[in-house]
């Protein structure tokens, strides 16, 4: 197995990126095809479907764990889903930690646009996506609806604990840097940040209202608080 791709992103670490795809549905990413395969004929036809599947390597995690050369270390069998609140433990393979056996991710994207004319063409621009910035892809494949949607399936704990995102709000110091215009960037995927950080970013261990906690996105460091069930946004900083 090898990479086929690299997927980019404003969310540099994986502290704060989406857990799971779709939630965050107007986050911009882009494909970069590795260059055996960074042809018009490897994507011909794509444009007729919406959305992608993406296989691709967790590779932020420690240690790192390669898909492709077994471990020594015994295999960790269960995980605690941040939905149950990081205490409840499930079976690694009833759940979609980001620890896995092969640190293995699937996701579905939606196509936003090809650009046949930038410098790295084609260039896969999707919306929706669950990976950092740098993250190994190791195939796409087309979504088919009459195959891969099943809307009345049941989803396990997951229809049993009811996510609840939180408010986002600026603070006056945030407001007035967002005028600035060298924030102006950031000031047009405003929408976009505050759906990732309705999220919530933090780890599930953490639930401090006095700590402030800082999330690299794009070009910015975003500092924030949160206090029943409020995200307020403290500072920016440029980077």
């Amino acid at each position: 197995m090898f990479q086929i791709a690299t997927f980019h992103s404003p969310l540099t670490s994986k502290f704060g990126a989406p857990r799971q795809a779709g939630v965050v549905q107007e986050l911009l990413g882009r494909i970069i095809l590795e260059p055996p395969f960074r042809s018009a004929d490897a994507i011909r036809g794509m444009e007729g479907f919406d959305y992608l599947w993406l296989i691709w390597e967790f590779s932020a995690n420690l240690p790192s764990t390669s898909s492709i050369t077994p471990s020594s270390t015994p295999p960790k069998l269960t995980v605690r889903p941040p939905r149950l609140g990081g205490n409840e433990r499930v079976g690694v393979f009833a759940s979609r930690s980001p620890f896995r056996p092969n640190s293995l991710g699937l996701s579905s994207v939606r196509i936003d646009h090809i650009d046949y004319d930038c410098p790295d063409a084609p260039v896969i621009y999707v919306k929706g996506a669950d990976l950092i910035d740098g993250t190994p892809i190791y195939d796409i494949k087309p979504y088919i609806p009459y195959t891969d949607s099943h809307p009345d399936a049941r989803a396990g704990f997951v229809d049993e604990r009811e996510w609840q995102p939180l408010e986002v709000e600026l603070s006056e110091e945030a407001s007035q840097q967002l005028k600035q215009e060298e924030y102006s960037a950031l000031r047009t995927q405003l929408p976009t940040l505050k759906d990732i950080l309705s999220q919530d970013p933090r780890p599930h261990y953490h639930d401090s209202a006095e700590h402030i906690y800082k999330m690299p996105y794009a070009d910015y460091d975003v500092h924030f608080q949160v206090s029943q069930g409020r995200l307020t946004v403290v500072r920016i900083k440029k980077t």
